[in-house]
């Protein structure tokens, strides 16, 4: 059997890297559309390279993005998000991700999917499906084509370029429609092998969950894979994830959470400021930034930080009474949060609403790149029916 074209662009957008299609250039069958991705990625490959694909072996870049006509009445374009399993047959669409949130303006842009100035700043209203939520993305361009380079520097990212503002609005219950999903700042579960563990669960762009560094013998400042070839620590963390999965009304259980839900809810570790080594071996001192975090996506610590946990921390560090909160440095300007990569800063606007804290926006500044395009190759099998499919 042979392989078919897809036409497709490679971008990189944040810290991460996603095929973007056309939605009418690719089918809208979920499973075949599944099957369609994990062959493109590489996956399933249990030994973790997706070397028979463009996936990079790790869950920020083994990501697809499909961009169409829109069908909400606020946005110019849809943007469907899908997350693809380095080592299983499993692609989630459950959430949605900002870093390649920043690259779909780009994308419609030069597209011909939306009208927009050949010069001066763009803007485009995305709709995201996965969350049913409006993003404006406002950046510059040129002769009609996405400007790229600039003096912006975004940790994670080697080099500078033209900064994009990506503004969520209304951010809070993206995935369970209650910003604080049960309604407690701060949540307690009693867990087997770990016993008591306190934990705030936000959804703010995605859910997460965040406990103290310190409750699971960590200090924060760890490097990713340093708190990855720990195994007792990730076996908790993931226990912890799961059990809020639950409590948060997205799984039905902890088995169905860990096996069928891997990317939401997040899960992340919070502590006060103390001075760390970034991944570059560069002193980030104390007094440059709020909060520090690390961040697990797909059972694996982020080399830079999720953008839409980072958003999520950045809200969730505004609302009284949960963890980030407690360790958050006061600020009246953008959270800065320090991470493996660096330093990241959020805008987060949250009120306190009759019903409880209201998050009425998050702002992040991004960088993105066109980085090929053309066609992928995908085998004839894909196109066939996967009954297989998680």
């Amino acid at each position: 059997m042979g392989q078919k074209k897809i036409p497709a662009v490679f971008y990189r957008g944040g810290t991460s890297r996603a095929i973007f299609f056309k939605a009418e250039d690719i089918t809208e069958d979920p499973k075949i559309r599944s099957a369609i991705f994990l062959r493109i990625m590489g996956s399933p490959d249990p030994n973790g390279r997706q070397l028979d694909g463009l996936g990079g072996g790790i869950s920020s870049l083994s990501k697809a993005a499909v961009i169409g006509p829109t069908t909400h009445p606020d946005a110019d374009v849809d943007f469907t998000f899908a997350q693809v399993s380095v080592e299983s047959p499993f692609v989630d669409y459950s959430g949605n991700c900002g870093n390649m949130s920043s690259a779909v303006g780009h994308f419609a842009v030069e597209e011909g999917l939306v009208p927009q100035p050949s010069n001066g700043q763009a803007t485009v209203r995305i709709h995201n499906t996965n969350t049913n939520k409006i993003i404006i993305s406002k950046f510059h361009v040129k002769d009609g084509r996405a400007v790229v380079e600039g003096n912006y520097a975004l940790p994670g990212v080697a080099g500078t370029g033209s900064r994009i503002t990506l503004e969520f609005t209304d951010p809070g219950g993206a995935s369970t429609g209650k910003l604080l999903p049960t309604g407690k700042p701060v949540d307690e579960f009693n867990l087997e092998g770990i016993g008591k563990v306190k934990a705030s669960l936000v959804d703010a762009t995605t859910p997460a969950v965040f406990v103290r560094a310190r409750d699971i013998s960590l200090s924060g400042t760890e490097s990713p894979e340093a708190i990855d070839s720990q195994r007792k620590i990730m076996v908790n963390l993931e226990q912890i994830r799961s059990e809020a999965a639950v409590q948060m009304g997205i799984s039905p259980n902890t088995r169905a959470a860990s096996e069928f839900s891997p990317l939401v809810p997040k899960i992340a570790i919070v502590a006060s400021p103390i001075e760390y080594l970034d991944l570059a071996g560069v002193p980030v001192p104390a007094n440059t930034f709020d909060i520090l975090s690390r961040m697990l996506s797909m059972g694996k610590t982020h080399r830079a930080y999720p953008l839409t946990g980072a958003m999520c921390l950045a809200v969730a560090s505004r609302i009284p009474g949960t963890i980030p909160h407690e360790v958050t440095h006061p600020s009246t300007d953008d959270v800065r949060l320090g991470h493996s990569s660096g330093v990241q800063e959020i805008g987060a606007v949250v009120t306190k609403g009759s019903d409880g804290p209201q998050a009425e926006k998050v702002i992040v500044y991004r960088t993105a790149r066109r980085l090929m395009e053309g066609s992928v190759l995908v085998p004839s099998s894909a196109f066939e029916v996967q009954t297989n499919l998680l």
